[in-house]
């Protein structure tokens, strides 16, 4: 894993979070008694500053799913590389079944993607950016598809002073 992307805890930075629920799901299992409802929940935390994170939770009631994937969404936030309001350069990337490109764009474009990919650039503060999801529709996997190319960002300046150093 690079330097600039390591998990960091909400208590680490000096902004204020804001959660999203991003999916929720019901798994039942049939038992004698008749059907056992189980719940889990996807939440996303962001502070529109460069720092967002994700958790997954399950448990028998939604309350207590949210409660726990909030809890662990905040132990994983993640700083992505920024050029200005958008991402630095264009990136391709495959999570299970889930292909992604995202790609920089000029101010004032906005946010254009799917669901799931425009929750988690909005909440970690990408203004500009255009985005496709080209494979699984899975939640789960296309927001860790997400994770994944921010982790293959790269700021231009530090990457060349880095190369220089290297010689």
């Amino acid at each position: 894993m690079a330097k600039h992307f390591e998990k960091k805890r909400q208590e680490d930075f000096g902004t204020e979070f804001e959660e999203k629920v991003l999916y929720i799901n019901r798994c039942s299992k049939v038992v004698k008694g008749g059907r056992k409802f189980s719940f889990s929940a996807l939440i996303l935390v962001g502070d529109g500053q460069g720092h967002v994170g994700y958790g997954f939770a399950k448990a028998n009631e939604v309350s207590d799913a949210i409660r726990k994937g909030s809890e662990s969404a905040r132990k994983n936030i993640y700083t992505i590389e920024m050029e200005g309001s958008t991402i630095p350069h264009e990136v391709y990337v495959e999570w299970d079944g889930a292909k992604l490109i995202i790609k920089p764009a000029g101010p004032g474009t906005g946010v254009i993607a799917g669901s799931q990919t425009r929750s988690v650039l909005a909440m970690a503060g990408v203004k500009d950016v255009i985005a496709k999801n080209l494979g699984s529709g899975n939640p789960l996997n296309q927001v860790k598809a997400i994770f994944k190319a921010f982790r293959q960002l790269k700021n231009r300046k530090k990457n060349l002073d880095e190369r220089k150093r290297s010689q």
